[in-house]
């Protein structure tokens, strides 16, 4: 008896989840993400996206030379990193 008493009680649910996803919510949930997509550049984030989004691609012949570099201890990553942090936050303000 008991078996059947939670059978019957996931098929209620099964019911309703079913009735839930029968209804049109194609419009309304385009409207949302149409006021998300008119607003994401006003907001941190949308702002930080377009900044990555403008970043030119890697360069990977440079990428293997600079860590090439690194195993030879050639390259002097403090100086290096202090330079490029600069220019991040330099383009963080802008």
């Amino acid at each position: 008896m008991l078996n059947s008493e939670c059978n019957s009680g996931f098929e209620d649910r099964r019911r309703l989840t079913d009735s839930i996803e029968d209804k049109d919510l194609g419009a309304e949930q385009d409207m949302v993400m149409e006021r998300i997509l008119e607003n994401i550049h006003n907001t941190p984030i949308g702002q930080v996206l377009k900044k990555i989004a403008s970043l030119p691609g890697v360069r990977k012949e440079k990428v293997l030379d600079v860590r090439q570099q690194l195993t030879e201890g050639n390259y002097d990553l403090s100086e290096r990193l202090d330079v490029a942090l600069e220019k991040v936050l330099e383009d963080l303000e802008t």
